[in-house]
């Protein structure tokens, strides 16, 4: 009975703890009243990537210049900008890296490219050293 009881009090912890790393960086503080507002906040903060954090969205980061960038979207909206405008702001400012997905074009060519490069490259080899392994 009292290893159930450690059982299920390790589980709840286990659970409590996973399912707070999975919240939102977002506090309270920072919610707009109106709700469509928020949701293009939401929208936008998910497709801007935490400086500091770097594989994360400034949506997910509880990092001090994630919630700035947070701030700024929302002060933003209600200026009353659009999503293309926040957007290209945010860019000028910090560069087509602040974007998760950044656009397709000459400056990030080689960011798009060199995966599949790589990949191809990686495959050859493998290829090219199966070969030389059979004939000996």
């Amino acid at each position: 009975m009292k290893i159930k009881k450690k059982f299920i009090t390790i589980t709840s912890i286990f659970l409590v703890n996973l399912f707070a790393f999975n919240l939102y960086g977002v506090e309270p503080d920072e919610i707009l009243k109106d709700q469509k507002q928020e949701e293009r906040a939401r929208i936008i903060s998910k497709n801007i990537r935490c400086m500091i954090c770097q594989n994360q969205s400034i949506d997910e980061s509880s990092a001090p210049l994630a919630k700035d960038l947070r701030l700024l979207i929302r002060e933003k909206i209600k200026e009353g900008k659009n999503n293309k405008e926040i957007y290209n702001f945010l860019t000028e400012r910090y560069g087509d890296f602040i974007l998760l997905k950044p656009p397709f074009k000459l400056i990030t060519f080689l960011l798009w490219l060199l995966p599949f490069v790589f990949l191809f490259i990686g495959i050859f080899l493998i290829f090219s050293h199966n070969k030389k392994s059979k004939k000996v």
